[in-house]
């Protein structure tokens, strides 16, 4: 089987997939042959996703929802309206996160806790609510990809809510991998590093100096085929990992 052929008939939701990591996820999926269910916050674009990839990949079908993944009932209205359009459900990659406006200058002891409830509601509960409604639909021998981050395995100073939501996504999927590697359904973590998307540019994370051991920002597509590879059946034996793509920034 070819790489135009691997994800040929099958189903895959997105969160996050307007832009970003989501964005090129989607791109990269619809170019092997997936049919895929987009959600975002941001309606435009996406709106302007569904019109490139259906532009770029003819025979590309891609369904749009508009989604906050803190709110449950819309997230399950999406993938009940999913599985309805399609009739199955085989993978999801929860990608949708933000990033604290107070990252790299404020500590704990001045965190403000509006914002940790923001953070802590996209980045974790909002991942939370998406494997509940996927998992009551998604097909055995299906794979789920949560995004975590660097912040998920490591801790940075003056960061502390991304940080804890991130390090409770791999709790998250690793619980989850547990309850449902049984029914031949995997789960796993993508830890990336400084990838270079219209979120991380808005915000100060790019301005904050680390130096990975490859000396770059990573791309959405390099993370996108970390995304891609799991969810297919190459990574049949993988399950509850936290898999970085951080160009040897934990290393």
């Amino acid at each position: 089987m070819t790489f135009a052929q691997q994800f040929s008939d099958k189903v895959v939701a997105i969160t996050g997939g307007a832009s970003g990591i989501g964005l090129a996820t989607a791109h990269l999926l619809a170019e092997r042959g997936a049919k895929l269910s987009l959600a975002d916050v941001q309606e435009k674009a996406l709106q302007q996703a569904q019109s490139d990839i259906n532009s770029k990949y003819p025979e590309s079908d891609v369904l749009i929802f508009t989604v906050d993944v803190r709110n449950y009932e819309q997230v399950d209205k999406w993938i009940t309206e999913t599985v309805k359009h399609f009739g199955k459900l085989d993978g999801a990659a929860n990608l949708a996160g933000i990033i604290p406006n107070s990252i790299g200058l404020k500590g704990i002891d001045e965190q403000d806790f509006d914002e940790w409830d923001l953070i802590l509601s996209v980045n974790l509960t909002g991942v939370m609510h998406c494997l509940k409604a996927q998992l009551r639909v998604i097909e055995n021998t299906g794979a789920i990809v949560n995004a975590s981050s660097i912040a998920g395995l490591i801790g940075r100073n003056k960061n502390a809510s991304y940080v804890a939501s991130k390090h409770g996504v791999m709790g998250l999927t690793r619980s989850a991998a547990k309850e449902v590697g049984p029914k031949g359904i995997r789960v796993n973590g993508i830890c990336p590093g400084k990838i270079d998307t219209p979120m991380s540019q808005a915000s100060r994370d790019m301005k904050i100096v680390v130096e990975p051991s490859l000396k770059r920002v990573g791309q959405p597509r390099e993370a996108a085929t970390v995304i891609a590879f799991l969810l297919s059946d190459e990574a049949s034996y993988i399950s509850g990992a936290a898999i970085g793509v951080d160009g040897g920034w934990n290393c």
